[in-house]
C-alpha cells in the first residue's frame, strides 16, 4: 500500500495557552477538577497555579496528525488516514495559562504492508520543556468495494 510518505516527514503546531482554553477543555470533557478551573485552589497547590488538562495539551497533536495525513494524501497515499492511537503517553511537566505551547509529530516508522505509520510526538512550552511525549499511529483504511 503507497503511504504517502518518508521517515522524518514532520509537523508543527502551536498555541498560547488561555484560560477559555481551560474552560472549554472543562466542558467538553467534564473534567472541572479545581486544580484546572478554580485559581483560589490551584493557588495553594505545589503548581501555584491552574494546570491545563491532559486531554488539551495531549489535542493539540490532531492538528500535527491532521497535517501529515493531509500531505500524504496530496503526495497520493492510498486510502483513507485515521488514527489507530496514542501509546506510551507521559504527561512530564504541566502546562499553565500563557504557556506557549509546540506539539511536534515526526514520522519514524512505516509499515507499507500493514498500511500504517508510527510517529514520535512530542510538546515542549516556550522554554523548550517537554510536556509530553508519545508515540502516534496511522493506519491507511482502504474504500470498501
Amino acid at each position: 500500500m503507497r503511504l504517502g510518505l518518508e521517515p522524518g516527514a514532520e509537523a508543527r503546531f502551536s498555541k498560547t495557552l488561555t484560560e477559555r482554553d481551560l474552560l472549554l477543555t472543562a466542558e467538553i470533557t467534564g473534567d472541572h477538577d479545581p486544580l484546572h478551573v478554580d485559581a483560589e485552589y490551584a493557588a495553594r497547590t505545589p503548581f501555584g497555579q491552574r494546570i491545563a488538562h491532559g486531554a488539551l495539551v495531549l489535542g493539540l497533536l490532531s492538528a500535527t496528525a491532521s497535517a501529515i495525513a493531509h500531505r500524504a494524501i496530496a503526495a497520493g497515499a492510498e486510502g483513507v488516514p485515521v488514527s489507530v492511537g496514542y501509546d506510551r503517553v507521559r504527561f512530564l511537566r504541566p502546562a499553565c495559562i500563557g504557556d506557549t505551547l509546540t506539539a511536534t509529530y515526526r514520522v519514524e516508522v512505516l509499515d507499507a504492508d500493514r498500511g500504517r505509520s508510527e510517529a514520535a510526538c512530542t510538546v515542549v512550552n516556550q522554554h523548550g520543556e517537554a510536556c509530553l511525549a508519545a508515540r502516534h499511529i496511522l493506519k491507511w483504511v482502504k474504500a470498501a468495494g
